[in-house]
Order: C-alpha cells, then structure tokens, then sequence
C-alpha cells in the first residue's frame, strides 16, 4: 500500500471555498488501477490558516505514479492554478510505503465509526 498525501495552507476565511473545489469536481480516481480510497481532512486552525490535507490510498507507488502520469491526472489538474488565491504557499506533498496495518476484527466492514 502506498498513501500520497498533499497539504494546504488554506486563508483564513477560505475555508469554505477550498472545500467547494475539491467537493465539487470529478477527481476521476475511481477510473485508475489500484486506487483504493481518498479523503479530504480538515485540520487544526492558526491564526493565518487552516490545515487541510488530501489523503489518497493506493495499492501500490507504482500505481500512484502512474496516476500522476496519466491524462486523468492532466484533465484534474488542468485548472488548479486558478485556485492559488486560497492558499498560503505551495501544497507539500508527502508519499509513504505502507509498513504495518493493523485493523479492528470487530468492526465491521462498510459500518460507521
């Protein structure tokens, strides 16, 4: 498994427009081999920002990288400069290899938290 993840420095204020983005478009993952899941995370706020970070699960790092070679990948990220005005610099991307996973045998799969 590997997990990409991107964070933003989101201004204050802009909250709600950041997450209309990323609610709103069609991230055309689900088109991709070995994409598993993703999440939008909203995290703590600071006097000038709000943490947020996206948080993508994939089988594999070969199979990420290909996502970020591919015309799905383009097509996505075709108009993302248009949305820098909400942003205090640049998104940091981090990337990790899966090394343990430990899961719950008595929470159901599919149920809520």
């Amino acid at each position: 498994m590997f997990i990409a993840m991107n964070r933003f420095k989101i201004i204050k204020g802009e909250e709600k427009a950041f997450e209309d983005v990323w609610t709103s478009r069609d991230s055309r993952l689900d088109e991709m081999a070995g994409f598993v899941e993703f999440h939008l995370l909203r995290g703590p706020e600071r006097e000038d920002h709000t943490l947020y970070a996206s948080h993508t699960i994939w089988t594999s790092k070969e199979l990420f990288t290909a996502w970020t070679q591919s015309e799905q990948f383009r097509a996505v990220h075709r108009s993302a400069g248009a949305n820098k005005p909400l942003y205090l610099g640049h998104p940091e991307f981090e990337g990790f290899e899966v090394v343990q996973t430990v899961e719950n045998p008595h929470r159901r799969r599919g149920a809520a938290a």
